[in-house]
């Protein structure tokens, strides 16, 4: 049972630009303009790196109804709408599907801590109620709960449920989970530094952090791969290793706030209970982004 596929390539986990009186739309429309115009290949809004948990449920649903309209289907938009409280995400899921938006990006319902069967359940009961096809994210490192391969085996039988974004970090895991969910399910990577390795083992494309800085090179990276130039991609990923450690030095999305602040994208503003980035890793960050040129 092959599902549409919502992108191939690299998606651009967003960030949301604010300030202290709250979402700074003229920054955010730019940023979308920006990221359009240089080649990626969707955007997704709302998620961990858009600072999803500090926004209020107005703000999260006015930013996915600016986003959508500003993107204008241009390349698909991907709306953040995980939660652990279940009828949120029922509720936020279904607004985001009533503007348009491409797909849902669902995070692990986070410090409940379900067990494999609730997980089944709670994924199940979301894309019951969806209209477009959800990506499930796994991140153990932030939520308590990771999602095992069999698990993601027994959601792959729903029509709706059609990708995941990975980012436990396990490569052995992933690819054993590449091989029990065969085409039912796309597999992106949800670690920058694990592009090129789950591409090899099928993946589909990476939804990026540090594509908010560098968009068109991660783009770049995934289309080499796809192009058969596998050598080439992989240059790419190594290039970028000291980039991605800054990136991830402190909780996402410190550190690429400072980095998109620096380039002029947006204040530097973020709010509590994260904090701007320690002097010393926004330094080392800083040197490393000036060898790529992306900084004066």
């Amino acid at each position: 049972m092959s599902k549409a596929r919502i992108f191939q390539g690299a998606a651009t986990a967003l960030i949301t630009p604010m300030t202290e009186e709250g979402v700074d739309y003229p920054a955010l429309g730019r940023l979308i303009d920006w990221q359009i115009a240089q080649g990626i290949d969707a955007l997704v809004i709302a998620g961990t790196t858009g600072e999803k948990s500090t926004l209020n449920d107005s703000e999260h649903r006015a930013v996915l109804e600016f986003c959508m309209e500003r993107i204008d289907h241009r390349v698909p938009m991907i709306a953040g709408t995980g939660s652990n409280d279940t009828a949120y995400c029922l509720s936020l899921s279904r607004h985001a599907c009533s503007i348009g938006a491409d797909a849902l990006l669902v995070v692990t319902p986070y410090y409940n801590k379900a067990t494999q069967n609730g997980l089944v359940k709670t994924y199940k009961l979301i894309a019951d109620a969806s209209t477009k096809p959800i990506i499930v994210y796994n991140v153990p490192s932030r939520t308590g709960v990771g999602i095992a391969p069999d698990t993601y085996a027994a959601m792959a039988e729903h029509p709706n449920i059609a990708a995941i974004k990975e980012a436990n970090g396990d490569i052995s895991k992933i690819v054993e989970t590449a091989s029990l969910v065969g085409d039912r399910l796309d597999i992106y990577s949800g670690n920058d530094d694990q592009i090129v390795p789950i591409l090899s083992m099928g993946g589909k494309g990476v939804i990026s952090t540090m594509s908010n800085l560098i968009p068109k090179e991660t783009a770049e990276l995934c289309a080499r791969f796809f192009r058969g130039d596998v050598a080439g991609a992989a240059e790419m990923q190594k290039r970028y290793i000291p980039l991605i450690r800054s990136l991830f030095c402190e909780v996402n999305p410190i550190p690429v706030k400072a980095a998109m602040a620096k380039m002029g994208f947006c204040e530097p503003y973020i709010r509590l209970p994260l904090t701007e980035m320690e002097p010393e890793h926004a330094e080392v960050m800083y040197s490393r982004m000036r060898e790529l040129g992306l900084i004066a």
